[in-house]
């Protein structure tokens, strides 16, 4: 396989349309056309991460983080960050990242963290806009089953557990060619009227590509008639952070403590205890303190999450438990989860799940 098709899969599986703006995912270093040897999975790529991927004769990383986030202007090896980069050249090493395009995605890091902590009637925290799509199409009555299914083959018509979703409409439309044209139904300048179905359906806004392809390869017109919206709805299935059940409930220290088992936390930093049991929580892996709100507005009895700053924490305003599990331990499984999902994909080279311990920070 070339690394393009692995990064196809990889994208497939969470595109990197959904990715935050702020954020720089996707091949970072090397040449999408080589072909893979082996593929080293990490959280983190460092010098030290492409050491191991050169001792294991990896020509591809696969990271969660990107090692490049904001631009290079120069590559002379005085920081960390063009040290590896300039490491990763010189060996023929491609990075690739990403990041948030997987913290959105329903079964992407968060539902990696809500599967260890066991949680039940997992929605997504903060759910996505901007990512649904409204097409509608007109379409002779004797091709409409034949366009519908094009469409749905495509991805459309999908919602949230429904698929073959639609709405049909049935009327008159008429049109008229000019010399140039050559009208599959009718003939050129004339009025031609007939009777048509008017096919609705939503769509990822990612799959935009593959809908319209299939529209056009399906559709009996030589003018396909089509109108594209972008929705307000909120994506349900798309966005950061979740929120899910506890079985039982369970006191704060005691929920506490099986998170920093759960987690090798070195230690946790939480707000004020409440005395209250633990039934709903809400994760978000990572920097999370901007979703702080829509915990408490979840209803969310303790905010598992990391970065959390001093003046953060009165922001828990005793209405939940807030807890700084670290970064790197709210990520770590990651590695786990590309691994799991990849390694059902691919079975021409080796997937290696890196052993660098690539955690900045130590505790006494």
């Amino acid at each position: 396989m070339t690394i393009q098709e692995v990064i196809n899969l990889i994208e497939d599986f969470a595109p990197t349309r959904y990715a935050e703006d702020f954020d720089n995912v996707g091949l970072l270093v090397g040449d999408n056309s080589k072909e893979v040897t082996s593929a080293l999975i990490t959280l983190d790529t460092l010098e030290a991460t492409v050491d191991e991927a050169i001792k294991k004769d990896c020509n591809l990383i696969i990271s969660f983080h990107p090692i490049i986030f904001s631009g290079l202007k120069k590559l002379t090896g005085k920081n960390y960050v063009e040290r590896t980069v300039l490491k990763a050249i010189k060996n023929d090493i491609a990075i690739y990242a990403i990041h948030t395009a997987l913290d959105n995605q329903f079964k992407g890091v968060n539902d990696m963290i809500s599967e260890k902590l066991g949680l039940r009637n997992r929605q997504i925290l903060i759910p996505r806009r901007d990512s649904i799509k409204k097409l509608s199409t007109f379409v002779p009555v004797n091709s409409a089953d034949k366009v519908r299914k094009a469409l749905f083959d495509a991805g459309g018509g999908s919602i949230g557990n429904y698929d073959n979703c639609s709405f049909n409409m049935q009327g008159k439309g008429s049109f008229k060619g000019n010399e140039d044209s050559n009208p599959v139904i009718g003939e050129k300048g004339q009025v031609h009227f007939e009777e048509e179905v008017q096919i609705g359906i939503t769509y990822p806004a990612h799959l935009e590509g593959r809908i319209l392809g299939n529209l056009f390869k399906s559709h009996p017109y030589e003018e396909v008639a089509y109108e594209i919206h972008s929705l307000e709805n909120k994506n349900q299935h798309l966005g950061m952070g979740m929120t899910g059940e506890l079985s039982e409930e369970i006191d704060e220290a005691s929920f506490l403590d099986k998170v920093k088992k759960t987690f090798g936390s070195g230690c946790i930093r939480h707000s004020k205890l409440l005395n209250k049991p633990v039934k709903k929580v809400a994760v978000l892996g990572g920097s999370g303190a901007f979703a702080i709100e829509n915990a408490k507005a979840a209803g969310a009895d303790i905010f598992i999450t990391a970065d959390l700053k001093y003046h953060d924490f009165y922001k828990a305003e005793e209405k939940l438990v807030l807890a700084d599990i670290g970064h790197y331990e709210s990520e770590q499984f990651t590695k786990n989860l590309l691994y799991s999902f990849l390694s059902k994909k691919i079975s021409s080279f080796a997937l290696i799940l890196a052993d660098t311990n690539t955690n900045p920070i130590n505790y006494l």
